[in-house]
């Protein structure tokens, strides 16, 4: 059965009603034009703003939340610029090493644009298969490496391939991550089509969690039909934090809001 569990920690404010749609695509711009837009709204200490918190509340409009896992790869700029284009946030649970060889550009880019970030562990090991230090040091890393680059603490993250036991819900409680898994699993790993990824995912319910891979072009090249299929639904696209906006009983387990 998958599940997530969620402690304290992913408390990040309850907002009023209103709904963020999706709207329609702005202009597109270049990676580098749009991080040099960005750059001198960027403090003193280098890290990137994060916009002001959207009014929205998930209990009154139709949500879903979009993450995606395994990056930041080669693909993720032109997912970036997707969202960027059609005004939506999503989840990205990232990955240590992934990180280190990308350098932070991307995901100084995702603060910079509202998305929030989770963290995926640093070698995408199963976490169940290691010792409470090797749990502990897998999600550390993982912890240290995103503040230094973006001056985020993380406050989500996502066991990879879903595996989690007691001794993982310790840890994560420990360092005060929130366990997220999903409720719509596009499969895309296994299924690299984008036309096939794309049927998945718009069946999405109000509440949902959708899971894919920003590491797949396949998976990049289905989101902007995606986005579009969402809002003939008059769907708001979330991040994790706005679906939930305040957090649910510590100690249950949940597969979507």
């Amino acid at each position: 059965m998958r599940v997530w569990v969620v402690p304290m920690m992913l408390l990040l404010g309850a907002w009023s009603v209103a709904a963020v749609p999706v709207g329609p695509p702005v202009d597109p711009e270049t990676r580098a034009e749009r991080l040099a837009a960005l750059r001198p709204q960027w403090p003193a200490s280098g890290f990137p703003l994060p916009p002001a918190p959207r009014e929205v509340d998930c209990a009154k409009v139709k949500c879903v939340a979009l993450t995606f896992d395994d990056g930041p790869g080669d693909h993720t700029g032109e997912l970036l610029d997707t969202l960027a284009e059609h005004r939506a946030r999503a989840t990205f649970f990232v990955v240590g090493r992934m990180v280190e060889e990308n350098g932070g550009g991307d995901l100084r880019r995702m603060v910079a644009e509202g998305h929030e970030l989770g963290n995926h562990s640093w070698s995408h090991a199963q976490l169940t298969g290691l010792s409470k230090e090797g749990i502990r040091s897998e999600l550390r890393r993982t912890q240290k490496i995103v503040k230094r680059e973006t001056g985020v603490r993380m406050v989500l993250m996502r066991p990879p391939y879903g595996a989690t036991d007691r001794r993982v819900a310790e840890e994560s409680r420990r360092q005060g991550l929130a366990q997220i898994l999903w409720s719509v699993d596009t499969q895309d790993w296994l299924d690299r089509d984008t036309s096939v990824v794309l049927r998945r995912a718009v069946r999405a319910a109000p509440g949902s969690i959708v899971l894919m891979h920003d590491i797949h072009r396949t998976t990049v090249e289905a989101v902007p039909e995606l986005l579009k299929g969402l809002a003939d639904k008059k769907y708001t696209i979330v991040t994790l934090s706005e679906l939930y906006g305040k957090a649910p009983a510590l100690g249950r387990r949940h597969t979507r809001r």
